[in-house]
């Protein structure tokens, strides 16, 4: 799979640190099954994180908190289940399309994805998490259609699981992710000679900029 566009390393920092909210992280992590190069961007961040902590002056310990700690490992160990062979996670995902981290909220094929029609040619799956404010959902686009022009207010992220769509930022493909932030605007078209599957994560509804689009915007809830 070749890769063009790639995380902000921001972003990668953030993702390193546990710092993004649960949509984010989930778009995220669906990347990093993808991309080679995002991987090691986020074991590097990890690391210099580590090196930080180790650098750090340690805080003192209340007394009886090794033996506390030590308990509480014990007990979360008897409720663990048995360690999956190393090369599982590998073997399951040349069987499925889906990306691994996003496989438990959607299925295992995108043949299993309950889409819901906005608009004539886009459908869309919204995925309901717990503990964010932000929006979560997946866009089948067909062939040739073109997005409204629109911008974003916050932060938006969008990865291509299937298929590729164009804008002004260049063209996107399967694995490719656009991190943008509220400054963009754009206008995607669907240039793939299949539909257009992407995961989406944004902090604010998108901004449409045509008169219809706006009227629709209740509507379609993108």
């Amino acid at each position: 799979m070749s890769i063009h566009h790639h995380l902000d390393a921001a972003t990668v920092m953030r993702y390193a640190s546990g710092d993004l909210d649960a949509a984010f992280t989930i778009v995220v992590a669906s990347h990093l099954a993808m991309c080679d190069e995002c991987r090691r961007a986020v074991r590097l961040a990890e690391a210099m994180g580590g090196q930080c902590l180790d650098d750090a002056p340690a805080p003192a310990l209340s007394d009886g908190a090794f033996a506390r700690l030590s308990h509480a490992i014990d007990a979360d160990g008897a409720r663990d289940r048995p360690a999956a062979p190393a090369d599982q996670g590998i073997r399951e995902t040349l069987r499925s399309d889906v990306p691994l981290p996003l496989r438990r909220l959607v299925g295992d094929t995108f043949d299993d994805v309950r889409w819901r029609t906005i608009v004539p040619g886009v459908q869309r799956h919204r995925i309901e998490l717990a503990d964010t404010n932000s929006s979560l959902y997946m866009l089948k686009i067909g062939r040739g259609r073109k997005m409204p022009e629109h911008g974003h207010g916050g932060s938006e992220m969008t990865l291509v699981m299937r298929g590729s769509y164009s804008d002004v930022l260049g063209r996107y493909q399967a694995g490719d992710i656009a991190d943008l932030d509220e400054h963009v605007e754009h206008q995607p078209v669907v240039d793939s000679d299949e539909p257009c599957i992407c995961l989406v994560a944004t902090e604010e509804p998108t901004r449409f900029k045509g008169v219809v689009s706006r009227l629709m915007q209740p509507f379609v809830r993108i």
